[in-house]
């Protein structure tokens, strides 16, 4: 359990005891904002799983992480399980100062974003960027990294370390294009045992799929701290405040970053349908499931939760 982020929740909402919690709650219902992201459409229905047994209704509202900032602002949206930061900093930072919203803390442990190699190549003694400026690694990469969107925010990182010769990389071409186009680059180079460069980030299915490593990223080229990140849970402060029993939930939803890659390689990658992987994930942890239901009721308060979700399991 996040104990400071919950303490903090607490003391702002002034949870009653946890008997009074579910006739607290002034809505059975919850919107959730929900980018065209694979981790985050899948959270979504896992939470969506285990609140409708509770008496719940919840609401997947499919806008980019903008809108959702200034829909959980505008009362058109509740919560957020996808607050990356420092990616979304400027957003959270205006609903955050117009005291809009509730940060519950990370809902993903180890979310790191950086230079990315297959695990063949992290096995041959690649581990840190530092390594880059070597001229026979270099070489073996064909002084090229690949990367997403030319624009997007991670790119344009990479550019200005190029321009700076961070690493040594001031000769190296970056290969910027869409995601799949990227991934695409890396599953031939997989298929060959050819080594590869470029842009990666966890959660993500690459990760499991590839093996892949993260290298170390001493100067900071993608964010403080090797490019880890936090991936915030992020409610409205007006529903936390009239919706204590579901924030509970909310806050205890946490899973690590390998476990969020596995369902997201079930979901994108093998294409299996959402609601089953949602159900299989809840029906294969019971520990996990334990956890998040802790001290949290049905909608009406009648009912522990856990027991209303085994019922239905």
């Amino acid at each position: 359990m996040r104990k400071t982020a919950l303490l903090t929740t607490m003391t702002l909402i002034g949870i009653l005891p946890l008997s009074a919690q579910a006739a607290q709650d002034a809505s059975n219902e919850l919107r959730l904002v929900v980018p065209p992201w694979p981790g985050v459409t899948v959270k979504s229905e896992i939470l969506s799983q285990l609140a409708g047994p509770l008496g719940y209704q919840v609401e997947a509202l499919e806008v980019s992480s903008t809108v959702g900032y200034q829909s959980l602002q505008s009362d058109e949206a509740d919560a957020f399980l996808a607050g990356w930061l420092p990616a979304q900093q400027e957003s959270y930072d205006a609903a955050n100062e117009a005291g809009s919203i509730v940060d519950l803390g990370n809902n993903v442990t180890g979310a790191r974003m950086g230079f990315a190699v297959p695990g063949y190549v992290h096995e041959a003694g690649v581990t840190s960027a530092e390594e880059l400026a070597d001229p026979e690694i270099a070489e073996r990469f064909g002084h090229r990294i690949y990367s997403i969107e030319s624009g997007s925010t991670v790119t344009d990182m990479l550019e200005s370390a190029i321009d700076a010769d961070t690493y040594g990389l001031g000769d190296w071409e970056g290969m910027p294009s869409s995601t799949p186009g990227m991934l695409s680059e890396v599953a031939a180079a997989v298929d060959e045992d050819r080594w590869i460069l470029f842009y990666g980030w966890t959660p993500h299915w690459m990760i499991p799929e590839y093996g892949v490593h993260i290298l170390d990223d001493p100067a900071g080229v993608y964010g403080d701290d090797n490019g880890r990140s936090d991936v915030k849970t992020i409610v409205a402060k007006r529903y936390a405040e009239a919706n204590p029993n579901l924030t509970r939930l909310l806050d205890q939803f946490t899973f690590t970053a390998d476990e969020q890659s596995e369902f997201i390689s079930a979901f994108s990658l093998e294409e299996r349908d959402l609601d089953t992987v949602a159900k299989a994930w809840i029906e294969q942890h019971p520990e996990h499931v334990a956890h998040f239901l802790e001290g949290v009721t049905t909608y009406d308060g009648s009912k522990d939760a856990q027991a209303a979700v085994e019922a239905t399991l």
